[in-house]
């Protein structure tokens, strides 16, 4: 069942809305100005909250503003107030839709079911998009074969990003020369372990920081490792 969070305050109109939202299968709670509808968005979790732009104590858009700062929660603006200033304004300040007074029940029952789509259809989108693995400001995302340290994409070579991401899915453990071989170029290869030292230096030159230590430690006589 959808949380829906109603911040209107029209009392007869806020009560509509809510007995509609619940004949709709919807569990609703009103709150009749700013603040204490504020404190209600930021302390539980809803799936969508409708706003009255003009609100005793706190107006709308700085609830909106607020709820924003903090939390995705879908907004849809509801008010008397239909210039462009005041539509743009209501997006700008985070609503995901805007509907003017007076409304049908009907069209903002349907905006509802549309955003709680949307909101569903970008969930399972972005929970399937990537999968990432971090050390330390080093991410890695594996579908798309990117490489980031902070927000700054690092470019590498194909040999280079699976050296990489070869150490950073063995995080703690020392791995050979001769396993590194193995797994970056393959049982077949013909190329020497002095390869991996070579390939170690070239993505040094990329990840590491000038003046911090490298993020890659040289085991004497073994290999390499990434330590947490």
């Amino acid at each position: 069942m959808s949380r829906v969070l109603v911040i209107e305050d029209e009392k007869n109109l806020a009560r509509f809305v809510e007995l509609e939202l619940k004949h709709e299968g919807y569990d609703a709670e009103v709150y009749f100005n700013g603040r204490t509808g504020l404190d209600a968005a930021l302390n539980e979790d809803w799936d969508a909250i409708l706003l009255d732009l003009m609100l005793p104590e706190l107006n709308g858009l700085e609830v909106a503003r607020r709820v924003r700062a903090v939390k995705n929660t879908p907004i849809i603006i509801m008010t008397a107030r239909d210039s462009v200033i005041d539509r743009v304004s209501g997006l700008d300040h985070g609503a995901d839709d805007y509907i003017v007074k007076p409304f049908a029940i009907e069209e903002l029952l349907a905006r509802l079911r549309a955003l709680l789509r949307r909101i569903d259809i970008e969930g399972e989108h972005n929970a399937n998009k990537q999968h990432t693995i971090t050390y330390r400001d080093l991410t890695i995302e594996k579908e798309n074969r990117v490489v980031r340290r902070g927000e700054d994409i690092i470019e590498l070579t194909k040999r280079e990003y699976e050296l990489l991401l070869t150490l950073m899915e063995n995080v703690n453990v020392v791995l050979s020369r001769e396993l590194l071989l193995r797994k970056v170029w393959g049982y077949d290869s013909n190329a020497e372990t002095n390869v991996v030292d070579v390939y170690i230096r070239y993505l040094r030159n990329k990840i590491d920081v000038a003046g911090k230590p490298s993020y890659i430690q040289t085991v004497r006589g073994t290999g390499y490792v990434m330590r947490s």
